[in-house]
């Protein structure tokens, strides 16, 4: 029987279908502590090791190292985990893809660009990244995570989402809310200001729109209340439905179950899809009538990225679709 993967898509890109939870982790003894979390309640979520607020000022190569070392180690078993580099402007961006890219570029999830202000810059970046893997014999086009933190990322975000190798466009909302100069008040960067304000509502539609027409996964700000899980999941649940984001930041522990259970897909949703796709894989993927309804290729598609969802997120599928898809 012909798979969803090899049935459904053709020679069209697909949709990247990634963990909701993506969880920042600065110092060494933090991204190991990320990294036990992950074997401990599964690989659920992504880790980001941040060379960017991560590393002290003066001690850039040392920290990107230190980086490197980790996710080379035993520690790294499930190898999802990316990195966060220093921006454009900074000097040492180009020394931190220096150091990881030979060492890491092999088994890096991806590299998120943060404070950028036009595409251009992101293209240089990328390019850099891929002239270093051609250069390292690493045959692989390691995907980028893209910060809309600005003004200018802002104003291009359409082209930023078109750029190869662009996977994830992240809201980054305090740098966002500072660069208003205070026109935006602080309140807003908690909620329910941060989805009501019309200038961040605004801001957020726009990057989210811009991501799915692309092929790009929208992903959301943080959650700064640190302990009330519940608000953490509340936030996460009101940027999926309302704003269309598939992916969420963590900064502490406590916030990434919350971010996947808030985003992972409707158990009934998920039952419908496994009995869909089965029937369809059945009758070969030609058009079917379930419950009542027509379905074909193009629902088809969109409960094969609910059902990768939903595994991804450790969310129980039913044994048969269990067993066709993901045995």
């Amino acid at each position: 029987m012909v798979h969803p993967k090899e049935a459904l898509f053709d020679a069209e890109k697909p949709f990247p279908v990634i963990p909701s939870c993506e969880h920042f982790a600065g110092s060494e003894k933090l991204i190991r502590k990320a990294l036990e979390m992950q074997d401990t309640i599964g690989p659920v979520f992504d880790i980001t090791c941040d060379c960017e607020d991560g590393a002290q000022a003066g001690k850039e190569k040392e920290h990107a190292t230190m980086i490197a070392e980790v996710l080379s180690s035993d520690a790294n078993k499930h190898k999802m985990a990316g990195v966060r580099i220093h921006d454009y402007q900074h000097p040492h961006w180009k020394a931190d893809l220096d150091i990881l890219v030979p060492k890491i570029g092999n088994i890096v999830t991806y590299f998120t660009l943060p404070k950028t202000t036009c595409a251009a810059h992101i293209q240089e970046m990328v390019d850099y990244i891929k002239s270093l893997c051609n250069k390292h014999g690493i045959d692989r086009n390691i995907p980028v995570h893209v910060l809309i933190e600005t003004h200018g990322a802002l104003r291009e975000v359409w082209d930023i989402a078109q750029i190869d190798s662009v996977q994830v466009l992240d809201f980054g909302m305090m740098d966002f809310v500072s660069s208003h100069q205070g026109a935006i008040p602080a309140s807003s960067m908690r909620s329910p200001g941060q989805f009501d304000h019309p200038l961040l509502a605004r801001a957020k539609t726009e990057m989210s729109a811009a991501a799915l027409a692309n092929g790009v996964v929208p992903s959301h700000n943080v959650t700064l209340d640190l302990k009330n899980p519940y608000q953490t999941y509340k936030d996460a649940e009101r940027a999926r439905n309302e704003f269309g984001f598939l992916r969420m930041w963590s900064i502490y522990p406590t916030q990434i179950k919350s971010i996947v259970d808030a985003m992972k897909p409707d158990y009934s949703e998920v039952n419908d899809a496994a009995n869909i796709l089965i029937a369809a894989q059945d009758n070969h993927w030609g058009p079917i009538q379930y419950d009542g309804e027509l379905h074909d290729r193009a629902t088809y598609r969109y409960y094969w990225q609910l059902l990768e969802r939903a595994h991804l997120s450790d969310l129980a599928l039913p044994d048969e679709a269990q067993k066709r898809f993901f045995a």
